[in-house]
């Protein structure tokens, strides 16, 4: 069975950083396309980054975190990891990392696999 799980939410106060850690089991993340995704309330679920699979390595990021995100993988661990630096109030949301099985990763919400999400907020 297929299982993606997010940890490291939390609370944070603007202009800080957090690290969110995707950790997999039933598959084996260097062959997925992996992506993290955030829905803020009331709005719809956005792509924020995205890393190609391990033959590629290639990562991609939303505009609005340009600069301030990385996206990584530890294939030892078979995690992924979101480093996100430089937080804004408009960062706040529940984050989903999903995985997807396609020649490249895209920032659209149509993955295959779905962790179950963790929440950051950022606010004073």
């Amino acid at each position: 069975q297929v299982q993606l799980v997010e940890s490291g939410g939390g609370l944070v106060q603007p202009g800080g950083s957090l690290r969110l850690s995707c950790a997999a089991s039933g598959l084996t993340l260097d062959d997925y396309n992996i992506g993290w995704f955030r829905q803020a309330p009331g709005k719809e679920r956005e792509g924020v980054s995205c890393i190609s699979s391990n033959s590629d390595g290639m990562t991609y990021n939303a505009d609005s975190v340009k600069g301030r995100f990385t996206i990584s993988r530890d294939n030892a661990k078979n995690t992924v990891y979101l480093q996100m630096n430089s937080l804004k109030p408009e960062d706040t949301g529940v984050y989903y990392c999903a995985a997807l099985s396609f020649p490249y990763c895209y920032l659209r919400p149509a993955y295959d696999y779905w962790g179950q999400g963790t929440r950051v907020t950022v606010s004073s």
